[in-house]
């Protein structure tokens, strides 16, 4: 099916999504510095870094679920064009699920253990649509059925306890595209699953995101996920975007040294010794001046002291390095001092 890549909004084209210039911070300590991204109806953008690196928080502000004293503290975030950062929580309920939705990395998280799977999948189509208890329960039994939950009516019936971790994450697949989002938060929805179960979820999310058009952001540690299905990607560093564009460019020519350290650390056919990252993730609350994957490059310069903005190595390929280009082109590491 064709699906649209934009939308029309006052005479211009804009991304379903658009975030610019965001910044979230605890007390004084920023935690995301300045991220900007688009994301497009049908696309997914694969978001990836350490764990800590600001990725689920990024997540979280658009889904505006901070928790205090987290807040967004600077930037702007868009959804077809229609500014959301910072709107009252009574005013964000009738976006979120309906218009953003969200599947986590644990599914008991996200699912009433004291509720039955069918009245929970119902429960969205009555509270976002006000749809009659009775055709609301055969929707939520459809739905079990297209998301490959087996023996979709008994399954209804079951409760989360019942059900493999697997199955639950089905669940709530089937709950997030329940009231089809024009954009889907997928932070980390396979870590806690077996590789096999990693393969048919991440099939699962592609396949409704192709029948629906659903903008998807899917954040994961995990670089083998991200390269299944993402077609572009946002590598994220001390609360900021080090290095994007398409998935091919980024994983196969990296021009930033902590996207190829990244990679390093995977194993590869032929490669018998894994390669550590050195030194530690920052603090936050103690970030030095200029670039701040310097402490552990062994790419580092003396303009390193400067902090480099993302800019384009090639066509839709961005690195924040000032080696960029070297880097891109196969330069050799020295040691870290």
């Amino acid at each position: 099916m064709a699906i649209r890549t934009d939308l029309a909004h006052n005479g211009r084209t804009v991304a379903v999504l658009e975030v610019r210039d965001l910044e979230v911070s605890f007390g004084p300590t920023r935690i995301l510095r300045g991220v900007s991204f688009d994301l497009n109806a049908g696309e997914t953008l694969g978001v990836v870094g350490e764990s800590g690196c600001g990725k689920s928080m990024t997540g979280f502000a658009v889904m505006g679920m901070l928790q205090p004293p987290g807040r967004i503290s600077g930037g702007s975030i868009k959804l077809e064009g229609r500014e959301i950062a910072n709107l009252p929580e009574r005013e964000f309920r009738s976006i979120r699920g309906e218009q953003i939705g969200l599947v986590m990395q644990d599914p008991f998280t996200s699912l009433n253990p004291m509720m039955r799977i069918g009245d929970q999948i119902a429960e969205v189509y009555r509270l976002h649509h006000g749809v009659p208890k009775a055709k609301a329960r055969q929707q939520a039994v459809e739905m079990l059925e297209k998301v490959g939950v087996p023996g979709p009516e008994a399954s209804a019936r079951k409760y989360p306890h019942q059900m493999s971790g697997g199955q639950r994450q089905r669940v709530v697949i089937a709950m997030a595209f329940a009231c089809k989002p024009k954009v889907l938060i997928a932070d980390e929805p396979t870590t806690a699953l077996d590789v096999t179960l990693q393969a048919q979820i991440l099939r699962l999310l592609r396949e409704l995101q192709e029948q629906e058009g659903t903008a998807v952001m899917l954040i994961s540690h995990d670089i083998g996920a991200i390269a299944s299905i993402s077609k572009r990607i946002a590598v994220f560093y001390a609360g900021k975007i080090v290095e994007t564009g398409p998935a091919n460019l980024v994983l196969g020519k990296p021009a930033m040294p902590y996207t190829r350290a990244l990679l390093n650390a995977l194993p590869q056919p032929g490669r018998t010794r894994l390669e550590a990252i050195f030194g530690q993730p920052p603090d936050f609350a103690k970030l030095s001046p200029g670039c701040s994957f310097a402490p552990r490059c062994p790419f580092k310069v003396d303009a390193c002291g400067q902090e480099p903005a993302l800019r384009a190595v090639e066509a839709e390929h961005e690195s924040a390095c000032w080696r960029a280009e070297e880097v891109f082109g196969g330069l050799t590491a020295e040691p870290v001092a």
